[in-house]
């Protein structure tokens, strides 16, 4: 039996869509239905290791827990990883492939069958095999929520869309289309991504789902009786504007947990200090979101900087992960921040590197693969000497450290020979300096509250973590609020048949259509 299934389409980047099928998700899943997320294509920084070791994309991963459900390569089969403005890793099912150019990924190449597709990583002819992991997740679940990527109406694109109108089509999945108020201009987004569609896909267009609204909704009903007159589509809900709701969407600064604590209410801290975690903002950041556990923590501070006086009173740096390790490198010279990392490290104050930023910390890199720059001179704070291999680690290794026990994933090319130091986690540890290969470690309650005293007493600050704060269930009351937001505002009962029977019969066309 083939399931329901929705496309949650959007006027832009950014506009909500992974917010919103992940709400859908939990509102579903609460409703009893087996459901699962769907991205085919995803482009992020922030990705996460299923269970089975395939790399996919941390919005669809959450998506996946919003639904209850374990996250596999299916949700998310085409992953690209910017290496550059130009050029991206391309995992396929899980596994990296290569790097492509956007000409070569996006530009036609011709003639290959899916098999040499998943090899060579062309977005026109991996449009099968994304389509068979759609429909192998409708043969299993009631219902499949899929997210969309940018905008649907990227005319330029339409030709090879595996992501947008292009398996909205293929799967006749009908599409609901979420605009931004917030931002201004929604109605045009909304009649214009119609107009621009051609139309076999504008028949599959059901209406617009309204995000980010401030204010009285009376006073917006005007523009929606008048938005269904032009195009002959419903509005199927307008989302109030909620702080803190955006959870591992694709490579915004403003998603995630952290925004959840410095939008709301945060409880005061349990000491009498507060810490303060300064994240050096690298370029090609990723699993940025492995800082969401401290700044959920009351009284933790956590900024992004990118000036080395910004260290200055920060009680722990980060150096975060990184796509381009070398390039992180030279960047933190560049701005002086590896000098101020040298001084905290001489000074006995807190620095802890993860995955690219362990490898930063080391004394030598040799890296032919994600550069090319062969032999680089790491910061030398830590005995670590790394060697990039072509093959990627990706794996979920569960340990202890600081007599807690400790889960985590990995995403690297880099192997690190430890040389020295005490044991953590991975990597080492020398003095107030720590170093690991293992993101999301921090999610683990009892150690994050061991390492904050840890670094409390090396900052020498009256900081003391709150006993009972966990992680799991604060990402759970997001979840169940963006599932709160769906029921609550959204016509539920009209998006479930939207699920079950596919797009209303007979829109209408909305001129001009595509070109």
């Amino acid at each position: 039996m083939r399931g329901g299934g929705l496309l949650v389409a959007g006027t832009t980047s950014d506009a909500g869509k992974s917010v919103v099928t992940a709400g859908i998700c939990r509102w579903l899943v609460r409703k009893g239905l087996k459901v699962a997320p769907f991205k085919g294509q995803n482009m992020s920084l922030n990705s996460f290791v299923t269970r089975e070791g395939a790399e996919i994309g941390r919005a669809q991963a959450m998506q996946a827990q919003a639904a209850r459900v374990e996250p596999t390569a299916l949700m998310n089969p085409v992953l690209l990883k910017p290496g550059s403005d130009r050029s991206s890793q391309v995992i396929l099912m899980g596994k990296p492939v290569g790097e492509l150019s956007a000409r070569g990924f996006f530009g036609k190449a011709g003639g290959s069958s899916p098999g040499e597709a998943l090899r060579g990583g062309r977005r026109e002819e991996l449009f099968e095999p994304v389509l068979a992991c759609l429909e192998e997740l409708r043969s299993t679940y009631d219902a499949v929520i899929c997210e969309g990527a940018g905008s649907p109406a990227e005319i330029n694109l339409r030709r090879t869309d595996i992501v947008n109108m292009g398996i909205a089509r293929a799967a006749r999945l009908p599409v609901v289309v979420v605009g931004d108020i917030d931002r201004g201009g929604v109605f045009a987004q909304f009649f214009g991504t119609t107009a621009l569609l051609a139309p076999e896909d504008q028949e599959l267009v059901a209406g617009y789902l309204v995000n980010k609204f401030r204010g009285d909704v009376t006073l917006l009903e005007p523009g929606l009786d008048m938005l269904h007159g032009l195009t002959g589509r419903r509005t199927f809900g307008v989302l109030p504007y909620a702080h803190g709701l955006g959870i591992d969407e694709e490579d915004g600064l403003r998603v995630s947990l952290r925004g959840a604590v410095r939008e709301s209410v945060v409880a005061p801290p349990v000491g009498e200090d507060v810490l303060r975690v300064a994240v050096c903002a690298v370029p090609l950041m990723s699993n940025f979101t492995d800082v969401d556990a401290l700044a959920a923590e009351p009284g933790v501070v956590v900024r992004f900087v990118d000036r080395a006086e910004e260290l200055v009173d920060a009680d722990l740096v980060v150096v975060p992960g990184t796509r381009g390790t070398v390039r992180a490198l030279a960047w933190l010279r560049e701005r002086g921040l590896a000098d101020a990392l040298a001084r905290r490290a001489a000074e006995g104050r807190p620095v802890l590197g993860i995955c690219g930023g362990f490898q930063v910390l080391g004394e030598h890199i040799e890296d032919e693969v994600e550069s090319r720059a062969g032999s680089v001179e790491g910061l030398g704070l830590l005995p670590v000497r790394v060697r990039f291999a072509p093959e990627k680690t990706l794996a979920r290794p569960v340990g202890s450290a600081l007599g807690e026990h400790v889960e985590g994933y990995e995403i690297h090319h880099g192997v690190a020979d430890v040389r020295g130091g005490e044991p953590f986690l991975d990597g080492c540890r020398v003095g107030s300096v720590w170093g690991t290969h293992w993101h999301g470690s921090l999610e683990s309650d009892g150690f994050r509250r061991a390492f904050l005293r840890e670094v409390a007493t090396a900052a020498g600050r009256r900081f003391v973590p709150a006993p009972d704060t966990s992680f799991g269930t604060l990402r759970e009351e997001q979840l169940d609020r963006l599932g709160d937001l769906i029921e609550e505002h959204a016509d539920t009962d009209a998006l479930l048949r939207l699920i079950e029977q596919g797009a209303p019969a007979a829109l209408p066309f909305v001129p001009p259509g595509a070109p």
